[in-house]
């Protein structure tokens, strides 16, 4: 008994502690009666928490106050956040009302926690709405930015401490991370905290790579530091020369983008040069930012040659979340490439802080990017239509591309995402300009709709009065503005022509004696297998239906007694019981395999041996997707109730169907070492083998069937040492599709 309180007393000295600390970080935005406030925070957030605890065994409380710090050191925001940050739980988990908030601490307080508990469904593990959640989420960034920087606040610090979750949960709070909330982190500009969150989820979507790499990094790190050293030192002599004041120091590269560089180029981690980036921070006042940066840049290219193609200006054009920097890649004193990033304390405050941040500086800089994006995120929550996982698609596309500077005839600039089409410019200008858009100018010469713009293009817009929106336009279009657009007028249009659809039908229906009412419309529909009365009044307009069909139907025998059934939500609550069991919630892969339809998915090719789960899909019963799988993110953040467990049973009989790329130098009698390996050694059928080689190297392509990971692995290693064989790497995808998520 003595003991407890003994431990107590610690954990009641800890939460103090911690408390002192959040002031302290607190104090840069602090005003005359902030501290009471936030102390009458802390005193409401630790009463209603105080019999609750973490996975962790340690009391709630420490969670609040996290997320306050992070919101307060990391973003730099101000004392209202962190009173919403230490209160940002008591409205869900506690008996403390909105009424008593607002009664406490003002309107702005509650609403913005009314934001915060309104999204806290993302989290809800079972809710089959996961989509319409994020939309929620995004809702309230458009009414209050504060409630996604607190949220991304409060999943940073879950992310930090998710070790005691079960691996189910982690993996899905892992992707919803990776799909959502780290986009929304770069584009509000909080770029290190963007590098964490992908970080922190990789290190539970993909332990083992996450594990070699951040090992690999530390076992160079003496090494790197002496060159860091090194490359610094000249640097720093010749700007104190000039009068430079300035920070410089090597950043190492987030585990996530080395990972993606190694993937997106198919080298081994040896071979990846830029590990780290140098920035040069430079002490300037407002007006000589622009001048000092391109000279710290020429004495930076004196001294080291730098990479003609690899120079970014953020400067002169910032990115459209507020970042500004200039980016430059030199060759190093030891024959290797080095990024440089160069930006005054103010820019280097905002690509840290991002937002809150931007804010601060406001009155130094014009309308900003970051303005715009906003007004854009409201004018696409204002589309009251759109469904919510294409919203979400369309809302990530948007988030997540590189900007394009477009001039108007008259040289006013506009941003657009990387590959915007000239119909994307037409919709940016003003919705009914886009729609009766049938061609542009772009550099005076006539291009299509379709045409892609590039950077620094003038475009001219021609339009008919007579023009209408087209389905195909959907195909070409990437901004979500246009894309919503597109898709309420073309419905729009089906609505009108349904309409007279509507009165022919019942015409004719008249004529073949058919009484016209709600059971024979919906018998009709099921007849001619559409989705919807309204798909069939359009079907009738447009002659698709003609009087001949509806006379075969008045004179079949096939009534339908029952309306279709629905397939979904019904049949997937009994898959997930099923699959899951009466002991287990695990599905098991294999030979006893309790009688479940599953199916290998074709996006990633599962063998036995990789990490696994299961997702219940309406038609197909359930598919085993790898969790590294390109489609998983995206599944199990937005269908997280249709995930389950899955593990591979023991088994070696069976054979699965895997790709190897393998590639060396060409050889005679390199492609027989190959296949004498794979047939002879190993035993391993090969079900197709693409060579490719070119000016002297070997690129190939093969399709074998092995047994599990294990096996695999050894055979990659055996194919590695045949003389000539430079990388031999697995492939997901034959055709490097990705699957739909049915």
């Amino acid at each position: 008994m003595n003991e407890l309180v003994i431990d107590l007393e610690a954990e009641k000295k800890e939460i103090l502690k911690r408390y002192r600390a959040l002031l302290r970080a607190c104090k840069p935005t602090m005003q005359k009666g902030d501290k009471k406030m936030i102390r009458r925070a802390f005193d409401m957030a630790l009463e209603s928490h105080q019999d609750m605890r973490r996975k962790s065994g340690e009391p709630y409380i420490y969670h609040p106050i996290a997320v306050a710090q992070i919101a307060a050191e990391e973003i730099g925001l101000g004392t209202t956040s962190i009173v919403c940050a230490l209160l940002h739980d008591v409205v869900e988990d506690t008996d403390i009302t909105l009424e008593d908030i607002e009664r406490e601490f003002g309107k702005k307080t509650a609403k913005i926690i009314d934001g915060l508990t309104k999204i806290s469904g993302v989290f809800d593990y079972n809710s089959s709405l996961q989509a319409e959640n994020f939309r929620k989420m995004l809702l309230t960034l458009a009414d209050d930015v504060r409630v996604i920087l607190i949220k991304l606040a409060d999943r940073l610090h879950n992310m930090r401490t998710m070790d005691f979750m079960p691996r189910d949960k982690q993996l899905k709070i892992s992707s919803e991370t990776v799909y959502l909330y780290a986009p929304l982190a770069h584009r509000l500009g909080l770029y290190t905290m963007k590098s964490e969150l992908e970080d922190l989820s990789m290190k539970y979507m993909e332990p083992e790579t996450y594990k070699s790499i951040a090992r690999q990094l530390n076992e160079k790190r003496v090494e790197r530091e002496n060159f860091i050293r090194d490359f610094i030192e000249p640097i720093n002599e010749i700007l104190t020369e000039q009068g430079l004041k300035a920070d410089i120091y090597g950043r190492p590269k987030s585990i996530n983008s080395i990972w993606s560089k190694m993937r997106k180029k198919n080298i081994p981690f040896n071979e990846v040069y830029d590990l780290f980036a140098i920035r040069i921070i430079l002490d300037s006042k407002p007006e000589n930012e622009k001048s000092d940066s391109w000279k710290a840049y020429s004495i930076v290219t004196d001294l080291y040659r730098p990479n003609p193609d690899r120079l970014r200006d953020w400067i002169s054009s910032p990115k459209a979340n507020g970042y500004e920097s200039l980016h430059t890649t030199v060759m190093g004193p030891r024959g290797q490439w080095v990024e440089v990033q160069i930006r005054t304390r103010r820019m280097n405050e905002i690509a840290e802080k991002g937002f809150a941040a931007h804010w601060k500086y406001k009155e130094a800089s014009a309308d900003s990017g970051l303005d715009q994006w906003i007004h854009k995120i409201r004018e696409l929550l204002n589309n009251p239509e759109a469904n919510a996982l294409d919203f979400l698609d369309d809302f990530k596309m948007n988030l997540f591309s590189d900007e394009i500077f477009i001039f108007t005839p008259k040289g006013a600039l506009i941003q657009l995402p990387i590959n915007a089409t000239a119909l994307d410019f037409a919709f940016e200008i003003h919705t009914d300009i886009g729609a009766k858009c049938i061609g542009a100018k772009v550099n005076h010469k006539l291009v299509p709709l379709s045409h892609k713009l590039q950077n620094g293009d003038q475009v001219e817009i021609i339009t008919s009065s007579k023009q209408t929106p087209k389905e195909d336009w959907l195909s070409f279009v990437v901004t979500a503005k246009a894309k919503s657009k597109i898709k309420s007028a073309l419905k729009e249009e089906k609505r009108k022509i349904a309409e007279d659809g509507k009165e022919i039908l019942e015409r004719k229906l008249k004529s073949l004696k058919i009484t016209y009412n709600s059971d024979n419309l919906y018998k009709l529909t099921y007849y001619f297998k559409l989705p919807s009365t309204q798909d069939m009044f359009y079907n009738v307009a447009k002659g698709i239906i003609d009087l001949k069909q509806l006379k075969e139907f008045a004179a079949s025998e096939k009534v339908v007694e029952n309306k279709p059934e629905k397939i979904e939500p019904i049949p997937i609550e009994n898959f997930l019981k099923k699959a899951k069991g009466k002991d287990s919630d695990t599905l098991l892969i294999g030979e006893d395999l309790q009688k479940i339809d599953y199916k290998l998915s074709t996006c990633c090719n599962p063998i036995p041996g990789d990490d696994v789960f299961g997702f219940v899909t309406v038609s197909d019963g359930i598919k085993i997707h790898r969790t590294n799988c390109p489609n998983a993110a995206k599944l199990m953040a937005n269908y997280g109730y249709r995930i389950v467990k899955a593990k591979w049973d023991s088994q070696k009989e069976l054979a699965f169907l895997t790709g190897l790329r393998i590639r060396g130098i060409d050889d005679v009698g390199l492609i027989n070492s190959i296949t004498t390996v794979i047939s002879s050694d190993f035993k391993v059928n090969m079900r197709s083998i693409t060579v490719d080689s070119y000016e002297g190297i070997f690129d190939g392509s093969i399709m074998v069937f092995v047994n599990d990971t294990e096996h695999l692995d050894s055979l990659i290693g055996r194919l590695k040492e045949v003389k000539g064989v430079t990388s031999v790497t697995r492939f997901d995808s034959p055709d490097g599709s990705m699957e739909k998520a049915s």
